[in-house]
């Protein structure tokens, strides 16, 4: 068993069974032997590599997208250029090189970035320089927002209900008779029904985190201006058992190595367009990203790149768009300001729409 395990073991045997949200926490985020706090996770070497890793073209797009949404509102100065989760820095680089032919909007813009591990940090002023980080969006300065966040509500911690005969019940971490850690489910919960016609077994996930913070963020833009663009793998309407460990490029046992792999779930984009909506803010129907970014111009960004002798920009496009590949598990949406344009590469999502 890991450090990390026999920590949650014993609080386990102290405190009893531990819901996922808080198994997912710990194992992401302990400050000694938290999977963020202690490693750089990302490309060949890592357990995963992002689609920033794959190519410079996922950053150029998601540049231009935010570029063109400046200038369609007005070239407004000064304004936030934002990105929760940012790894490596890689993104984020990518689109400021991009920014950097606008004219102007290098001038305006203010990086921030919202990091919660001290290790990535270190990683990002070394590749961006002089930038801002924070503890949250509510630190964000009240000017406009122009904003992505890639593979980030994927690693959110989530809760999981299975169905039973009397209900819902949460499924928790608990001991098995050799004080190994295992699955179990605790007693339903009283008055809970996500789904009155959902089969028995069937299981929910919530994740309690990523309503409020996509709903902050729609407030901002609805308020001040600007665009966020959300990039994740998952679906409209989620439902089932998506909860995942990756460990060496390598699925496994999300039990198997706490603190030593990744856990990410699929993430539901409905209810999280439905609270931007709520909030103020316009939204894009979900699209692909294999879609947007062909809509954005990749396919001709790669050429160039071949033409000026970069031999994997191919490769990399296909692995970017793909159906088999990131281009139709990966999805995206866009959220922006009221009376704004629509962001280029998106489609509105009509109010009374009951998909993507």
């Amino acid at each position: 068993m890991t450090p990390l395990g026999r920590l949650i073991a014993a609080q386990i045997a102290a405190a009893g069974p531990m819901r996922l949200d808080e198994y997912m926490r710990l194992c992401l985020l302990h400050s000694q032997h938290g999977y963020y706090a202690t490693r750089d996770p990302f490309g060949a070497a890592g357990d995963f590599t992002t689609a920033p890793e794959i190519s410079q073209m996922f950053g150029e797009m998601a540049g231009l997208a935010l570029a063109q949404s400046w200038l369609d509102q007005g070239r407004p100065a000064p304004f936030t250029l934002a990105e929760i989760g940012p790894g490596r820095g890689t993104l984020m680089a990518d689109m400021r090189r991009v920014i950097a032919t606008v004219p102007g909007m290098a001038d305006a813009a203010r990086t921030v970035l919202v990091e919660a591990s001290p290790h990535l940090r270190q990683i990002q002023r070394q590749k961006l320089g002089d930038v801002r980080h924070v503890e949250n969006t509510s630190d964000f300065d009240r000017i406009p927002l122009f904003f992505i966040a890639n593979e980030l509500i994927d690693a959110l911690p989530i809760r999981q209900f299975q169905r039973q005969r009397d209900g819902w019940a949460e499924r928790v971490v608990a001991l098995d008779d050799a004080g190994g850690l295992r699955l179990a489910l605790s007693a339903p919960e009283p008055g809970l029904d996500l789904d009155a016609h959902a089969p028995l077994g069937q299981i929910r996930e919530l994740c309690p985190a990523a309503g409020p913070l996509v709903a902050r963020v729609a407030r901002h833009v609805a308020r001040h201006g600007g665009c966020a663009i959300w990039v994740d793998y998952g679906n409209w309407h989620g439902q089932g058992d998506t909860l995942q460990a990756l460990r060496r490029h390598r699925p496994e046992d999300i039990l198997a190595h706490p603190g030593e792999a990744d856990l990410t779930a699929h993430v539901d984009f409905e209810p999280l367009a439905r609270v931007a909506q709520a909030a103020g803010a316009r939204v894009s129907r979900m699209v692909t990203q294999g879609d947007w970014l062909m809509r954005l111009g990749i396919a001709e960004r790669a050429r160039r790149l071949q033409a000026a002798g970069d031999a994997g920009a191919a490769q990399a496009l296909h692995r970017l768009t793909a159906p088999g590949e990131m281009g139709h598990l990966f999805k995206a949406l866009a959220i922006w300001a009221p009376q704004a344009p629509l962001p280029p590469g998106f489609e509105p999502l009509d109010d009374d729409a009951d998909h993507a």
